[in-house]
């Protein structure tokens, strides 16, 4: 199959009277970028034989919430303003979907990929890595959209993997990650404090969780986050 390039694209949007408008979404156009993304996400000889597996997603086809099938492998390019609950989301909804790459802005996806320790790791951080692996995939210039945006973007790729533990456990750990990061230069003894009823009772819970009351959310991985919930009293 040869892709369209650049130019053809353009010759074949001027046939069909098509001006796109940055208001309405933006065409890449360049085939590496396509192709790269397809070879990230993974897709597979079993993707193609059984492509009913396979979901692509673009700006304008996010019905979320009433897809027919159960992907495995996912390909998306997801609004900016939506990307994190729309990949939370997915990764909830379908136990199914295993791996997977989504091209956002750049910014969101050092939030989606950041390590503990950094300025951008936070809430999107934490909460992705209760269903998978989240890695920087390489970097996308905004020189292959048509119209071209005013920022450039990146890519995410994602792996499933065991979660810590049901689904009660891990409303509770996010209640957990919200308050941590809602103030999140505060350390958690006092952060959590509103969750638990003053510092002192939130300190004895990390000390139990064997956390320092003294660090901060972004120090914590996920494991932190789900020993303090396993010691700490229901929240809800």
């Amino acid at each position: 199959m040869t892709l369209l390039g650049a130019a053809q694209i353009r010759e074949l949007a001027a046939a069909l009277d098509l001006k796109p408008s940055k208001s309405l979404g933006h065409f890449v156009i360049d085939s590496n970028v396509c192709t790269k993304i397809v070879r990230i996400a993974a897709v597979g000889p079993t993707d193609i034989e059984h492509p009913e597996n396979l979901t692509v997603l673009n700006q304008d086809a996010l019905t979320i919430q009433s897809l027919p099938i159960d992907p495995t492998v996912l390909v998306a390019n997801l609004p900016y303003n939506v990307s994190v609950p729309v990949l939370l989301h997915l990764l909830e909804k379908f136990e199914s979907l295993r791996t997977g790459v989504v091209m956002v802005q750049a910014e969101v996806a050092d939030r989606l990929a950041a390590k503990p320790g950094t300025k951008e790791y936070g809430i999107p951080s934490v909460k992705a890595a209760w269903w998978a692996e989240v890695k920087g995939a390489g970097s996308v210039s905004r020189s292959v959209f048509w119209p071209a945006p005013n920022v450039d973007s990146k890519l995410v790729s994602f792996t499933r993997r065991q979660t810590p533990g049901d689904e009660v456990l891990r409303r509770k750990v996010f209640t957990i990650i919200d308050a941590a990061f809602a103030q999140r230069r505060k350390m958690l003894r006092s952060a959590l404090s509103g969750l638990y009823g003053s510092s002192s009772s939130a300190e004895e819970i990390l000390k139990r969780a064997d956390i320092d009351p003294t660090l901060r959310g972004e120090a914590l991985e996920i494991s932190s986050f789900c020993a303090i919930a396993a010691v700490a009293p229901d929240i809800f």
